[in-house]
């Protein structure tokens, strides 16, 4: 089955370029585009894409405003959202990923990022620009620990050993190559730190774990 996606960008050229770049991949097909942020927010809920893939900067409701309302904290079936624009403020960057987005890459990433950050978000993993990733990082290592919600339960030893790897960006196969342990047994840790750390995607599992210094970069 191929990985439906939605692309939704204000500028013309930049949107028909991104269809273009997706339209010849295989495994992804594009079912819709939208020009605006209510028109993204209409076809996506409309369509359903398995990936909205959507700019940060768009007319009617920005795309961190068009995240939260369909990948949000309090959306019961949220969607996969990778936000890709040409700003890498960490305003931007932030507000995106707390918002519920599973990716975030700057327009120049180049095709190959682009895919693997589409497939990522479908596969239910998440893929930030290495660039900004090391630049939040690094904003998180100069602050002092940020006052989070402890861990519903104590994380096991193996969960803090996924949790160090997803906050290093790492997907679950290869967590699962590194910990010599199955696919199957990283997703479930996986799950049972989103549920421990009452979090919501892969990305917030991530900030968690820097913001509360559970674990530092390198």
């Amino acid at each position: 089955m191929s990985i439906r996606v939605v692309v939704a960008d204000d500028q013309d050229l930049v949107r028909a370029g991104l269809v273009m770049i997706l339209g010849v991949q295989p495994g992804i097909e594009v079912v819709g585009e939208a020009a605006d942020g209510p028109s993204a927010l209409e076809v996506a809920t409309r369509l359903r894409p398995d990936v909205l893939l959507v700019d940060i900067r768009m007319p009617g409701l920005d795309g961190v405003e068009v995240t939260r309302r369909l990948a949000g904290p309090d959306v019961a079936n949220p969607l996969a959202v990778v936000v890709i624009t040409t700003f890498d403020l960490d305003e931007y960057v932030l507000g995106a990923l707390r918002a519920g987005a599973r990716g975030f890459l700057l327009k120049d990433a180049g095709p190959e990022l682009l895919v693997q950050a589409i497939h990522a978000a479908a596969n239910g993993d998440a893929l930030i620009a290495p660039n900004v990733t090391r630049r939040l990082l690094e904003t998180f290592a100069d602050q002092a620990p940020a006052a989070v919600a402890q861990p519903i339960e104590t994380l096991t030893d193996r969960e803090e050993d996924v949790l160090a790897l997803v906050a290093r960006g790492r997907t679950n196969a290869e967590i699962a190559a590194e910990l010599f342990i199955s696919l199957s047994t990283v997703k479930s840790h996986v799950a049972s730190l989103m549920s421990k750390l009452a979090v919501r995607n892969r990305v917030e599992i991530a900030l968690w774990a820097y913001q509360s210094k559970r674990v530092r970069p390198r």
